[in-house]
């Protein structure tokens, strides 16, 4: 499959065979939404991602990607339906298979019956409730750059994870490299390469795609429970990330300072406290993910 790719990946990189280059065009500080804007809208939504650009100081649309069982990428962040906001479009709760149904047990036409957002969800109470279903990624895309090019002077950076575990592939997903390939795939065909940041906890994945998609910016997202220094991560990986992305929990001056040194961007997650956002800025970070970015 990666030769598929690599190949018709061609005419939307021109230097792709050359060594990774990364493209300076990314924010000087990178002002994230989580999963779109999850405090104020549906997660993952369409809706979510165009309500993060309607915020000004917004730069870059942070979202998460699964694989259904017929190899389509969705957006959607758990491996499951989450019955904490996820219902049938009738109103009814998740039954029978269907609660916490894997998302890759389904075809994508399957999810259509699943409403993510009319459901009150406590977690975030100021989140407003309106039908959504999970959407493909090629179309939040397509929907994300034509509305923004009505709204911006610059286009939408986007820093999309996968979400894959060691000891769940051909269960939660498939393998690393089937996943990356399908994600890089619509990434490179709908020409937004350039302005996109892989991210993800399972190194495998970053890993795979620094070695056959080096032009891809990649992220090491990492744990709270993180007791590792920079120099360790990057020995943990084997190579040099654009990005490392730890809890916010993580992140020290010195911290930063190493990985500035080591040419690594920090951008820490999820910051929801606006005294933390600040505190965090005197840290000189890279950038702040949040799921109410309307604090920055």
């Amino acid at each position: 499959m990666s030769t598929l790719i690599l190949s018709s990946a061609c005419g939307s990189l021109s230097s792709w065979n050359k060594p990774a280059q990364y493209n300076d065009t990314f924010p000087t500080f990178s002002y994230e939404g989580h999963r779109g804007a999850r405090g104020l809208y549906p997660e993952n939504s369409i809706g979510a991602m165009k309500t993060a650009i309607d915020l000004p100081k917004v730069t870059t649309l942070e979202m998460d990607c699964h694989i259904t069982k017929d190899n389509r990428v969705v957006v959607y962040h758990d491996h499951y339906l989450n019955p904490k906001f996820v219902q049938y479009t009738n109103g009814k709760p998740l039954a029978g298979k269907d609660y916490k149904g894997i998302i890759y047990h389904y075809n994508y036409a399957e999810l259509a019956q699943f409403d993510i957002g009319s459901k009150f969800y406590e977690d975030f109470p100021q989140q407003k409730k309106v039908p959504t279903t999970i959407a493909l990624l090629s179309d939040l895309i397509d929907e994300v750059e034509n509305y923004a090019q009505g709204k911006r002077n610059t286009p939408m950076f986007y820093n999309i994870e996968t979400k894959s575990k060691a000891g769940k592939d051909g269960d939660y997903h498939p393998d690393p490299r089937e996943f990356s390939d399908l994600l890089l795939q619509v990434i490179i065909d709908k020409g937004i390469a350039s302005r996109t940041v892989i991210q993800s906890f399972d190194k495998r994945t970053i890993q795979y795609i620094n070695r056959v998609y080096p032009q891809i910016k990649t992220s090491f997202l990492i744990g709270g429970e993180n007791k590792k220094s920079i120099s360790e991560l990057v020995a943990e990986l084997g190579y040099r990330p654009f990005i490392i992305s730890p809890h916010y929990s993580l992140v020290t001056p010195k911290f930063v300072k190493e990985a500035h040194k080591a040419g690594i961007k920090i951008v820490p997650w999820t910051v929801n406290d606006q005294k933390e956002i600040e505190k965090l800025g005197t840290f000189q970070v890279d950038g702040i993910i949040s799921d109410y970015p309307n604090l920055f």
